[in-house]
């Protein structure tokens, strides 16, 4: 349906429509009973499990208790044999092997595991190689080339890239220098004429699990390799800690394979024994707390990510192959400088970004597309996460220098950016990416073509429905049954992210124990009355609430369960994703209104 809006809200705190809450369909009592059953779990669990798609015992069991014996064969991977084939060749022949990854923390861990695990082997002649983002661009290009060239590679294994270089495949195969592709992005105009392409989104590729991030194949690469080689597959096993920290930072989904990855990764990186991760952990406070998911791509990977965004890659990367603690923590200490002048440009961007996207001129968009001369490249990915969260739109950030745009989108559950971005095609040099994040590079003349032809796309393709947040409850418990006992039930469903949220519950007619106040620049921390006791709440991003809010009346809330670490002491406590008026139903579908334009 074509849609346009009839009125917009503009200031600031008022763009993204309050939240539609959709409660979870109570499942079929036979099906929990099952599982109540076979696993001896209370039900409020296995309710959880049959709303997630795991009805089935079995396939409850391997939720529940992921192995590593559940990881598919690395075999089915498209051109695995002919790739680990060339590899071993390339090892045994000791050729120079040239490992090209990308700039964020998956190229940089993909390019660090299988350098690793080559040298392990018996390559004596591995080069890591990853671009630097504002001179040599995205993915393997020109820069690349050049490097692989001058090092005297036979052979180059790309890590997170390679599926759009036809042109830079083509160049190396041509001259004589075989180029194995690893990645896990989506295919825009067929397949690089490279010796193998081994991404799980290959049309031919007989893998169950799509999802993986690229770390993901490069471990499944490596345990092919230690078959071939008939050595122990500890050896792969041993870089799970690098994969867990890229599957996160990369956001993949933590079910299927990813999930098995980031539960034994997760254990092994609290206890790692590479020096950079150590170092890194330190730097950022995280060595003597509990390490979660959320911890991991909160703290961790925004520190290495900093040195491709507005540094140079190559920092992480040598921090990730470092082999002494001294090296390793002088570059942990860089990366935490690094991060803190990300912030700094993370703000400036986004203050700048949303005055145009509060101007009148764009009111009526629904599809965005900013950008100014000057913005810093490195950080707009960040800052189009931003202006997602502020307005339920897809948004694309362009960054604008010497007449070339660098753009980075994110996007809105209910639109394929990918494919936005592919009706809008001939417009740029090059672009790529997935249906939630995706990058391009353009001529800058072509920007109000771009954004004029963007929000069409995105207005044709999304209804007003679409453009209303959804907040999904889990589960309706009372406020009384909250405590440690429903805390320790919610950790068989870690580890929590994309694709495994924390469940979220909603609690009705619940009562403040006392005034709201607020906490930092927008949150709310929040104390309820329980027959139990009194419960501590916070809820980011939630300030604006606080006029609707006093003791007097009861709310209804929806919240998450997370323990607080505090100098030394651990609580449980609320972190609330949204409140109303107990009762109150109006604020519950405030989708803007459209009418239909006939575009």
């Amino acid at each position: 349906m074509a849609v346009t809006t009839s009125s917009r809200p503009t200031p600031r705190q008022t763009l993204r429509p309050d939240a539609r809450w959709v409660t979870a369909p109570q499942p079929a009592h036979e099906a929990v009973a099952q599982l109540c059953s076979a696993l001896l779990l209370p039900e409020s669990v296995c309710r959880l499990l049959v709303n997630r798609g795991y009805a089935d015992v079995d396939a409850a069991k391997r939720f529940l208790r992921p192995r590593l014996e559940h990881i598919e064969s690395p075999w089915r991977l498209h051109d695995a044999e002919r790739a680990v084939t060339r590899i071993a060749e390339a090892v045994r022949s000791q050729e120079t092997i040239f490992v090209h990854g990308d700039y964020d923390v998956d190229g940089m861990s993909s390019t660090a595991l299988l350098t690793r695990v080559l040298r392990d082997l018996g390559a004596h002649h591995v080069v890591p190689f990853v671009p630097n983002r504002l001179t040599d661009g995205y993915d393997l290009g020109p820069a690349g080339v050049r490097a692989a060239q001058a090092a005297g590679a036979r052979l180059v294994i790309t890590c997170d890239c390679g599926t759009s270089a036809h042109a830079a495949v083509a160049e190396l195969m041509t001259a004589g220098i075989d180029v194995i592709v690893t990645d896990h992005h989506l295919p825009g105009h067929g397949m690089p004429p490279a010796f193998a392409v081994c991404n799980p989104r290959h049309p031919a590729c007989q893998s169950a699990d799509k999802d993986l991030a690229a770390v993901g194949v490069a471990y499944k690469l490596a345990l092919a390799l230690c078959e071939v080689f008939a050595v122990s597959p500890n050896i792969a096993h041993r870089q799970l800690d690098l994969v867990a920290l890229a599957t996160i930072a990369d956001v993949a989904p933590l079910r299927g394979e990813n999930r098995v990855f980031v539960r034994y990764g997760l254990k092994l990186l609290a206890e790692t024994t590479h020096p950079g991760l150590r170092a890194l952990m330190r730097s950022s406070g995280l060595d003597a707390k509990p390490l979660t998911a959320g911890r991991v791509g909160f703290v961790l990977a925004p520190r290495l990510n900093a040195a491709g965004r507005i540094a140079d890659a190559r920092l992480g990367l040598q921090l990730l192959l470092a082999e002494r603690e001294d090296e390793a923590n002088v570059i942990a200490r860089e990366l935490e400088e690094l991060n803190r002048a990300r912030q700094e440009l993370d703000r400036t961007v986004l203050d700048d970004a949303m005055r145009q996207v509060e101007s009148p001129a764009m009111r009526d968009q629904v599809g965005f597309v900013l950008s100014r001369e000057g913005w810093h490249a490195g950080v707009i990915g960040i800052v189009a996460s931003r202006i997602v969260e502020h307005t339920a739109r897809p948004a694309v950030l362009v960054a604008v220098e010497d007449g070339v745009g660098k753009g980075s989108g994110r996007s809105i559950s209910a639109f394929d950016l990918h494919a936005g971005l592919g009706a809008c095609a001939d417009l740029f040099q090059r672009y790529g990416g997935h249906r939630a994040a995706a990058g391009l590079t353009m001529d800058a003349a072509q920007l109000p073509a771009f954004a004029e032809r963007f929000d069409a796309v995105a207005r044709a393709q999304l209804s007003a429905d679409d453009l209303v947040p959804e907040l999904r409850v889990d589960l309706d418990v009372s406020i009384h049954a909250v405590g440690e006992e429903l805390e320790k039930l919610v950790r068989h469903f870690e580890p929590f992210g994309i694709g495994n949220p924390s469940p979220t519950f909603r609690a009705d007619g619940v009562r403040l124990a006392a005034p709201t106040r607020r906490v930092g620049t927008d949150g709310l921390r929040i104390s309820v009355d329980t027959t139990g006791g009194t419960l501590e709440g916070i809820g980011w991003g939630l300030a604006a609430r606080m006029p609707r809010l006093d003791v007097s009346q009861a709310y209804d809330m929806a919240f998450r369960l997370e323990r607080d670490e505090y100098r030394g002491v651990s609580r449980l406590q609320l972190k609330l994703t949204d409140v109303r008026v107990g009762g109150d139903t109006a604020a519950n579908a405030q989708a803007p209104t459209f009418h239909t334009t006939g575009a």
